[in-house]
C-alpha cells in the first residue's frame, strides 16, 4: 500500500494502515513532513513527489495492491492517481480533492476521490478496502446500521428500486457524481454509484451475498 503525501491525512492514514496489519510505505516531497509519523508503529518513506517513477519504484509500486494520493494539490493527486491506475494497473486507488467540481471528471477516468472533510481518512480507508464493512450509524438498540456499499457491476443499467423493500435490507439513498438522491424510484444504477444501505445489524454478514442476488435476480 502507498500513500503519496504526509499531511495530517497521509501520516494518520499510514499509520492506520499498519495497525489493521497492512504494509505501507508514505512517499512526501517534503522530508520535513514525516516528522508527523509517530516512532511507532514504524512506517517507511520516501522523499521525492508522488508521481515520479523512479519514488513510485522505490516504493515498490509493482507489489501494491492499493494507492492513495492525499497531497494537498488537487493536480499532484490525480497525476498520481492515473499513473497508478493505468501505468501500474493498481486495482484500488482514491484521490483526494479539494474541488469537489471535479470528481465527476475523475470518477468517469475510474478514479474514486474523497472531498476535504474532517473524516477524509476514514473515508479513505472504505474506498481503498470497499470489502469492509463499516457502518455509518447505529441505531439506540443496536439492531439497525446504515452502510455504504460500491455499486455491484451487474446492478449498473438495472433498476434500483428492488433493493428498497425488505425485512432485513433496504436502499436508503444513492450517492451520484457529487449528489445524494434519496428518492431512488425510477433510477437506474451507474457504474460508479455508491449505495447507502438501511440493514438489520445480524443481516451485515450477508450483505454482499444479498446484493448479488439482487445483482442477479430477472429484471
Amino acid at each position: 500500500m502507498i500513500v503519496v503525501g504526509c499531511g495530517r491525512v497521509g501520516s494518520e492514514l499510514a499509520v492506520a494502515l499498519v495497525k489493521r496489519g497492512h504494509s505501507a510505505v508514505i512517499i512526501d516531497k517534503d522530508p520535513r513532513a514525516f516528522r508527523r509519523l509517530p516512532p511507532e508503529p514504524k512506517v517507511p518513506t520516501v522523499v521525492g513527489p508522488g508521481f515520479d517513477r523512479q519514488c513510485l519504484e522505490q516504493a515498490q509500486v509493482g507489489r501494491a495492491g492499493a494507492l492513495a494520493a492525499v497531497t494537498s494539490g488537487d493536480n499532484s493527486n490525480i497525476l498520481c492517481a492515473r499513473i497508478a491506475h493505468e501505468t501500474y494497473e493498481i486495482p484500488n486507488v482514491v484521490a483526494r480533492i479539494y474541488d469537489p467540481r471535479r470528481a465527476e471528471i475523475y470518477q468517469r477516468l475510474g478514479i474514486p476521490t474523497v472531498a476535504t472533510v474532517t473524516w477524509t481518512t476514514d473515508q479513505v480507508l472504505r474506498r481503498l478496502f470497499p470489502d469492509e464493512t463499516v457502518t455509518e450509524w447505529d441505531d439506540p438498540t443496536g439492531q439497525v446500521a446504515l452502510v455504504e456499499r460500491d455499486l455491484p457491476e451487474a446492478l449498473a443499467g438495472r433498476p434500483l428500486e428492488s433493493l428498497c423493500q425488505g425485512a432485513e435490507l433496504s436502499l436508503a439513498a444513492v450517492a451520484r457524481s457529487g449528489e445524494v438522491h434519496l428518492d431512488v424510484r425510477g433510477l437506474i444504477g451507474q457504474e460508479g454509484d455508491i449505495l447507502y444501505l438501511m440493514a438489520r445489524r445480524d443481516a451485515l454478514a450477508g450483505l454482499d451475498k444479498r446484493l448479488a442476488s439482487a445483482a442477479h435476480a430477472p429484471a
